[in-house]
């Protein structure tokens, strides 16, 4: 600021939503790690659960870089 006086401001919202996103994924990959470890059973609504998730985070991720590259 004191060479161009410019005062950049980022709203950072979306990228706080995709932590979000990423730590509750994580989580659930994890509990689903030590039942698959328990159990040895696996099960479809679990894994179809995960992949919505990395959906809406690959789908966060494009938007962030989207506005971040129009920076």
């Amino acid at each position: 600021m004191a060479l161009d006086g410019y005062v950049v401001r980022l709203d950072l919202t979306d990228v706080r939503e995709m932590v979000t996103l990423l730590r509750n994924t994580t989580n659930n990959l994890n509990q689903i790690a030590r039942r698959v470890n328990e159990s040895g059973n696996l099960y479809a609504e679990d894994v179809e659960d995960l992949l919505r998730k990395y959906d809406r985070i690959w789908d966060r991720a494009g938007k962030l870089l989207a506005a971040l590259s129009g920076i």
